[in-house]
């Protein structure tokens, strides 16, 4: 499909004036909130077989995770939106001290209500953190540069991918589970003081803000429902049930309520007129389908290592290396192509066919497939999305007026979190049946009902055709999720296609670009030219 160009709109003032060295040192403190907000489950998940060890209640240890993640799936688009009322400075500093009360208050708790709730707290934070994130950069740097720092941004992934669970299992064991909430307070509070002294250039707020409280309630409702529905259908629930069901009629009837709201209201938390941005629609799409098809099938992927591989739980931790690793490398390596070339557009087409085409190599793996095997399938599938992750967000962005930053940086962030919760549950969902159907087919249907409760020491222990049953489960499990990720990874890449050429604001015009994009894309304002000159 060739490449095509949107006809070109008005030029606007992008970046703020700030020098390269300007940029870096306020990214010192962005980088620190980043990396507590990815950091966080990834430290806790060791922990949690010891947490329920310590304050009990096993049959609520699942809503550790989700209440965080539910928490901060809600509050991402209502910090966008406060922050473009009320100043970025402000709420993300306000977002930092809200997640640090989390962090503190989980590690005081006393039993698991009290922990699933102040983790709740602990999200609503770290929602704002992410958004705010994205949104400063936004507003701090031109399209044009901004992929080069948004790159930088992407390598925090990796080092909290492996990192986290190392930390979170040398402090379990070392220190106290309680330890793993703790950590957070002092890079919280240096993140604090950098980013309360970097940020004091960027705009306030108009001290008018109006909340959408009406929005925002029926936003909670919705998402609540919806991801309730993707928990709880097909295990805790039948998907025919009369819960199932109930819920499933709230969700559609607090959505549409919600768009009704937001069309009429003057200042909605999730402004619908984004969506009329071609592109921000398609980058939302693609943001959605990386999410579902990256987490929900690689969230699983230690199943695989650790049942049939055999490795140790900190060990599997480590084989996700090459991935991360190569989800960095070509992250940085993207942003400096987009930088010098202003062009982007290939980058979501080549990401979305590399993704699927690493999906399919997962679908193939056996009994017998060697670590090292699996490690290259990795770099393929870090590959593709290296390409794909800060491209969606830098398109995104580049589609949104200024005034939307916040809130549109919000609703593209919103999406992604939503793709990878519904792609971690029903992804999740097409493993446990085939897991449990290969089980019942083999004779082991007694067996399948606690099937959520094996470990890989209770496995090794179990005569050898027992184990070599359930690893086969766990295989097809595995090849069958990874099957359905890539059917979802190709929708992306056809969702990719019909992405149009934008020229990015605050650059030179790209090699090629017709005389109406060089017009656009050579608009100059000194504050770009102010930030430009030390980078370039």
């Amino acid at each position: 499909m060739q490449e095509t160009s949107a006809p070109p709109r008005a030029a606007e003032p992008a970046g703020l004036g700030f020098s390269h060295r300007q940029i870096l040192v306020t990214m010192s403190g962005l980088v620190i909130a980043m990396l507590l907000a990815m950091l966080d489950n990834m430290i806790v998940a060791p922990a949690l077989p010891t947490i329920v060890g310590d304050l009990g209640g096993l049959t609520h240890l699942s809503w550790v995770t989700t209440g965080y993640i539910l928490a901060t799936t809600v509050a991402t688009p209502i910090w966008g939106k406060l922050g473009d009322l009320y100043g970025r400075r402000i709420t993300f500093l306000a977002a930092i001290v809200l997640f640090l009360v989390g962090s503190a208050l989980c590690g005081m708790a006393q039993n698991m209500p009290e922990l699933i709730g102040f983790r709740a707290v602990q999200g609503l934070g770290a929602g704002g953190l992410i958004v705010g994130v994205l949104s400063i950069i936004g507003v701090m740097i031109p399209p044009r540069d901004r992929s080069k720092y948004q790159g930088v941004m992407m390598a925090v992934m990796p080092v909290a991918m492996i990192g986290g669970p190392l930390i979170g299992g040398a402090i379990t064991d070392h220190l106290s589970w309680r330890w793993a909430f703790y950590v957070n307070l002092p890079l919280g509070i240096a993140a604090l003081i950098v980013c309360s002294i970097t940020l004091q250039r960027l705009p306030r707020g108009t001290g008018r803000a109006r909340i959408d409280w009406t929005g925002t309630g029926l936003l909670a409702v919705w998402i609540t429902s919806l991801i309730l529905i993707t928990t709880w259908g097909g295990t805790q629930y039948d998907w025919f049930s009369p819960q199932i069901i109930g819920l499933a009629v709230l969700t559609v009837a607090a959505l549409v309520a919600f768009i009704a709201v937001e069309r009429r209201v003057a200042e909605p938390v999730m402004p619908l007129r984004v969506f009329k941005s071609r592109n921000f629609s398609l980058a939302g799409g693609i943001a959605f389908v990386s999410g579902f098809a990256m987490f929900g099938a690689v969230g699983y992927l230690p199943q695989f290592q650790q049942f049939v591989q055999g490795s140790s739980a900190t060990n599997s931790g480590l084989l996700l290396m090459p991935m991360m690793i190569a989800v960095m490398v070509v992250s940085l390596g993207v942003g400096q192509v987009i930088s010098r070339t202003g062009r982007y557009r290939v980058f979501p087409i080549v990401g979305g066919v590399i993704v699927a085409g690493g999906m399919l190599l997962f679908s193939t793996v056996g009994l017998g497939t060697s670590t090292t095997t699996t490690a290259l399938y990795m770099v393929v599938l870090g590959a593709g999305m290296g390409c794909i992750m800060q491209t969606s967000t830098l398109i995104a962005q580049n589609s949104l007026e200024m005034r939307d930053m916040g809130a549109g940086t919000g609703v593209s962030t919103f999406l992604r979190n939503m793709g990878s919760s519904l792609g971690v549950s029903i992804l999740g969902s097409v493993y446990t049946q085939q897991l449990t159907s290969t089980l019942g087919a083999a004779g082991g249907g007694k067996g399948t009902a606690s099937v959520s409760s094996f470990t890989p020491a209770a496995l090794r222990a179990m005569p050898e055709a027992v184990q070599h049953l359930f690893k086969q489960a766990v295989t097809n499990g595995i090849t069958h999720l990874f099957l359905w990720g890539s059917v979802v990874a190709v929708a992306g890449f056809v969702v990719a296609l019909f992405i149009q050429h934008v020229p990015l604001r605050g650059g030179k015009p790209a090699a090629g670009a017709a005389p109406a994009e060089a017009a656009v894309a050579g608009t100059v304002t000194a504050a770009d030219v102010a930030v430009e000159q030390p980078v370039g």
